[in-house]
């Protein structure tokens, strides 16, 4: 069975100063476990140690620790949106912590810009309608 060593102090001091940097403000990393299949041609589940934490907009994160200097990372909103960062696994604790809290503003800018287009469209309809009442 692999085993897999915990999050070093050096590892969780560059995440907290990397969210700190991000919100302006101390967010606690919570430490966890992870059953992960590290090759994905096999059915073996391998316990991971993992980062969570939580952001305002019900946004959620996780790193999980793959082996020594790897690491996967994703976000989600709900269970079924789940969004990853388009890189299977890191060798760089800061890049990954940086590409998923860029992929994640990224995701959240586009989600916004489709709610005001969706808002737009609503608008238009109901003007729409209100003239036809005129006529």
């Amino acid at each position: 069975m692999i085993s897999i060593a915990d999050f070093t102090e050096s590892e969780l001091w560059i995440v907290k100063s990397t969210l700190h940097e991000r919100y302006g403000q101390e967010i606690e990393p919570a430490l966890a476990d992870s059953e992960l299949r590290l090759d994905p041609h096999s059915t073996t589940l391998t316990q991971c140690p993992a980062l969570y934490w939580q952001a305002d907009g019900g946004v959620h994160f996780v790193i999980v620790k793959v082996g020594d200097r790897r690491y996967r990372a994703q976000f989600f909103y709900r269970g079924y949106q789940q969004y990853g960062t388009g890189i299977d696994e890191f060798d760089d604790l800061s890049e990954c912590i940086v590409t998923l809290l860029q992929v994640q503003a990224d995701h959240e800018l586009k989600r916004a810009e489709e709610a005001d287009r969706e808002a737009a469209r609503a608008r238009e309809k109901a003007q729409r309608e209100e003239l036809q009442k005129i006529k």
